[in-house]
């Protein structure tokens, strides 16, 4: 079998799993283009001057080692937002978005634009954890507790306590309910999918995916409910039937509608506003389970939910097409706007990060699914200190704003650095570029 992925050495439990399945995509897909001709993205890329099954073609012959990547197969893998549009084309039922994903590694295997991206991102998790929350919240989310038999895990993935607020306001659901559970996220438990498909390290990526899986199954849970649709496409699509497991895993709003008796039984506290819901058609399925949640809602008018067509926000998804993003990202706006909505509810943690900064034209609020569900089982929905750095839109007041957190938490700051690097650090300017925020801790 071709050497798909990456070449023979140690640790090659990943590479030859990620071998066998390229292998399996590439004898189903017959290059015909449908993935290529349905794409959204494909307008504003090389491809579109070329006939769609020369495009998917030049992407299999890459995988093959029959060739360097074709500039427009390049072109059109580079922009792709995870629509998954492509998936349901397919008359062969392969999963065009996997033959994408398996040459990005690939092509990051031979030569990564982002080096020791996993080190400078973990830089800058802890730094914002730092600047928002006291150590006691900290700890919550970035240290590993005691193995302990619980009923479940609610996975964070390693990049959503930047916006930690989202994560606690899961967590009062999850209390309402009478959940068993412990938590688990930060760097020390990332999926492995930023060693494997941005670093190009894939025997990396593997050790850190099972270790994490490991970790997972050390508290003998029915059910890890997960939060980042990263995580998700990583664990539940690229790495099905990777390691064993002996426990479900779904998403945290999957769960919650499985407990609706329970969930409505504890919805308490009406939430008087009309909203307009932002989701994605790359996660359908999370966007629908979070619009049947807020109708559940005692109050809350759910006016529409308005599609992008990207899997999630941020530079793995929308802002990879940034001239689709920009017109879809408008309409949203536009609607919320034409509706006279209080408010513009955010669907994952990039999402609100991206979205959050439209508050300060003071028109409606930009709030988070999980502060209405908290506010609805009657808890005071846990601060939004991110939203308040960017709508105070002042470094320097931001920086003193943050630095009881940050000592606290034991950091001693080079106040002037984060004046100037600070806006970089909360726009993720590690995943596109060689930023690394260590510079501002002494």
């Amino acid at each position: 079998m071709p050497n798909h992925i990456i070449h023979s050495g140690r640790d090659q439990e990943l590479p030859a799993f990620l071998n066998e399945r390229a292998d399996e995509i590439l004898s189903a897909c017959t290059r015909c283009g449908k993935c290529v001709e349905v794409c959204p993205v494909v307008p504003f890329t090389a491809a579109h001057a070329h006939d769609a099954s020369e495009v998917i073609d030049g992407v299999a012959r890459y995988l093959l080692d029959a060739g360097p990547l074709a500039e427009m197969s390049a072109d059109w893998m580079h922009h792709c937002n995870g629509c998954q549009d492509c998936i349901p084309a397919c008359p062969e039922s392969v999963n065009p978005q996997q033959l994408l994903l398996m040459a990005s590694i690939k092509e990051s295997s031979q030569g990564t634009q982002t080096p020791q991206l996993f080190r400078r991102m973990s830089r800058a998790v802890k730094l914002m954890v730092a600047m928002q929350l006291l150590p006691v919240e900290a700890g919550r989310l970035l240290s590993t507790p005691a193995s302990k038999p619980v009923d479940l895990i609610f996975y964070t993935g390693c990049n959503a306590p930047r916006t930690p607020h989202l994560l606690f306001n899961t967590m009062y659901v999850l209390d309402a309910l009478g959940a068993d559970y412990e938590v688990l996220g930060g760097p020390s438990s990332c999926c492995g999918v930023i060693a494997a498909k941005w670093e190009g390290e894939v025997r990396a990526g593997g050790r850190m995916t099972a270790n994490t899986l490991t970790r997972f199954a050390s508290f003998q849970p029915s059910k890890v409910l997960n939060w980042c649709p990263t995580c998700d496409i990583h664990l539940n699509q690229t790495l099905e039937g990777f390691g064993s497991r002996s426990f479900d895993f779904q998403h945290v709003t999957e769960y919650m509608l499985e407990r609706t008796e329970d969930l409505v039984a504890a919805f308490s506290t009406p939430v008087r506003k009309r909203v307009i819901l932002h989701g994605h058609r790359g996660a359908l399925e999370v966007s629908r389970n979070v619009e049947a949640l807020l109708k559940l809602v005692p109050g809350l008018e759910v006016i529409d939910t308005v599609l992008d067509s990207s899997y999630t926000c941020g530079r793995s998804g929308s802002a990879k097409a940034p001239e689709l993003k920009e017109p879809e990202q408008a309409h949203l706006l536009a609607r919320v706007r034409e509706t006279g909505a209080d408010a513009l509810i955010t669907l994952f943690h990039s999402c609100h990060m991206a979205l959050i900064g439209h508050e300060k034209h003071g028109q409606f609020e930009v709030l988070n699914f999980t502060d209405l569900l908290a506010a609805a089982v009657g808890r005071e929905p846990s601060t939004d200190r991110l939203k308040q750095f960017r709508l105070i839109d002042s470094w320097p007041e931001i920086v003193d704003d943050a630095r009881p957190f940050l000592e606290a938490n034991g950091m001693n700051i080079d106040r002037e650095w984060l004046i100037g690097n600070g806006a970089k650090v909360i726009s993720l300017a590690e995943f596109s570029s060689d930023f690394d925020c260590s510079k501002a801790l002494r």
